[in-house]
């Protein structure tokens, strides 16, 4: 492990490194609990695509009451994001583990923990919340200016734009912040800001330099993709422990 964890800095290459011995300390036990959540997220995935195509009337789906359709609309989505939950909590706890420098056994990931399952939830959902005011002020202001002049209202979009980049790199580490640390309302999104805000332009390249990776992997069909998620978290992780630190105030490892 690292001696660098916790410097308030990225080193993004260390990540990188870092990530992939956590990675390889058990990587069977990586790819089987991936491939676990992907076999029993996949009917609910199925179900809710099916149900919404019914209640949106595509042709060749089967006859179904659009009472029931909703139903089992509701049904798949619930039990999908359920099965996220479960999935990321899992092998952010395994990540975690392997770079403490110890060897996660399959019961570290299957392990559910509805606590740390709900505030990722409720954390994705508060940022949902801010991006969705963020875009219904720049609607409003473009469609404003959009009466006035068409050219005008590009602006208000473009300030969108630019927003949501820069969220969506001092957000990167929302997840972990979420799973890992004790933050109240809203309190996580402003944490990720503060701490990610004096790197952005590193997280940028390290985010940069992910999609590389993911975008290799994808040449590789569904078999490369299968193998590079468990080996991003343990990188992302690795970052997170550089920026965030090495305790996990939350207690994610130990909840039951």
């Amino acid at each position: 492990m690292s001696d660098i964890t916790g410097s308030g800095r990225l080193h993004v290459l260390q990540a990188i490194e870092d990530g992939w011995n956590a990675f390889t300390k058990a990587p069977w036990t990586f790819l089987l609990f991936q491939a676990l959540v992907a076999v029993i997220a996949l009917p609910f995935a199925t179900l809710a695509g099916l149900s919404g195509a019914r209640l949106a009337e595509m042709e060749g789906i089967p006859e179904i009451h659009p009472a029931g359709a909703k139903f089992l609309l509701v049904v798949g989505l619930v039990g999908y994001v359920i099965v996220v939950l479960w999935g990321v909590v899992g092998i952010v706890r395994g990540a975690w583990c392997s770079l403490e420098g110890q060897k996660p056994s399959f019961s570290t990931f299957v392990r559910w923990d509805g606590n740390a399952a709900g505030r990722l939830f409720i954390r994705v959902i508060e940022l949902f919340v801010v991006l969705l005011i963020i875009g219904g002020i720049c609607y409003l202001v473009s469609f404003g200016l959009g009466q006035i002049n068409n050219v005008l209202a590009i602006i208000p979009a473009l300030i969108a734009l630019v927003l949501f980049i820069y969220l969506g790199i001092n957000q990167k580490f929302l997840p972990f912040i979420a799973l890992l640390g004790k933050n109240s309302s809203f309190a996580a999104i402003q944490r990720g800001r503060s701490v990610v805000d004096p790197s952005w332009w590193t997280v940028l390249w390290f985010f940069i330099l992910e999609a590389v990776i993911n975008a290799i992997a994808a040449g590789f069909q569904y078999g490369g993709l299968f193998v590079v998620v468990p080996v991003l978290v343990c990188i992302s992780t690795a970052a997170y422990r550089q920026l965030f630190g090495t305790e996990d105030q939350a207690g994610l490892i130990n909840e039951n």
